[in-house]
């Protein structure tokens, strides 16, 4: 099984066109699709809706996405071809609590393909791509955090002429690391489908020998 994470700096940036891209391009790989969402006090992990309840069964959830139509965002994972997608929903800062649960979910999945920066705490994925738009001022702690493990940028070139919005982030953690460059729509690339498909054929192969050296 190999496992990509895709994340990025800020919301609206591009990270579920990017993941549904791939999906699309690689369907035969049949992935199982994540979407991690972490939510902010007063919010329900349960459901998503407002909720005053944050007791201890309401710290995280996750759903199984069965709709097909592309309305949300696991739904679009499964319209671009994606096996299973799930959606994973926790409050601010116990992602790990949901983890057990999810990994027993992934166990039998053939490939994953996760949209998270924070999960990165608890998976070493095979890929990690991070999405880059200089002309997003946000940019998330998580993203930051992380952005040594990137194994290639996606970055929005558009925006690049009008310098970066980013006050006070160093990019130098992935100065060396492969830059491909999207000027949305679309959010994919061959360059990018490649180094995926690349990634994931070196992790296969990784576990094949892993397995017929147990054996």
């Amino acid at each position: 099984m190999a496992i990509v994470v895709i994340g990025g700096h800020s919301r609206s940036v591009g990270k579920t066109s990017v993941v549904a891209g791939v999906i699309s391009a690689l369907r035969h790989y049949d992935w199982t699709a994540v979407k991690i969402t972490q939510y902010g006090h007063g919010v329900c992990s349960a459901n998503g809706a407002p909720c005053d309840c944050a007791t201890a069964d309401h710290s995280w959830a996750i759903s199984e996405e069965r709709d097909r139509s592309g309305e949300s965002d696991t739904s679009r994972f499964l319209l671009a071809g994606a096996a299973r997608a799930l959606w994973v929903r926790t409050e601010q800062g116990r992602l790990a609590e949901a983890m057990p649960a999810l990994r027993k979910r992934l166990d039998q999945s053939r490939n994953v393909i996760v949209e998270s920066n924070s999960v990165l705490k608890f998976l070493r994925p095979d890929l990690y791509l991070t999405v880059l738009d200089p002309g997003t001022e946000d940019f998330k702690t998580s993203a930051q955090q992380f952005l040594d493990r990137a194994s290639a940028v996606i970055l929005h070139e558009d925006s690049t002429t009008r310098g970066t919005a980013w006050q006070a982030v160093s990019l130098k953690p992935v100065a060396n690391r492969p830059v491909f460059r999207i000027a949305p729509p679309p959010y994919i690339t061959p360059e990018i489908v490649e180094f995926v498909r690349s990634s994931v054929l070196l992790a296969m192969k990784a576990d094949s020998s892993r397995e017929a050296r147990s054996e």
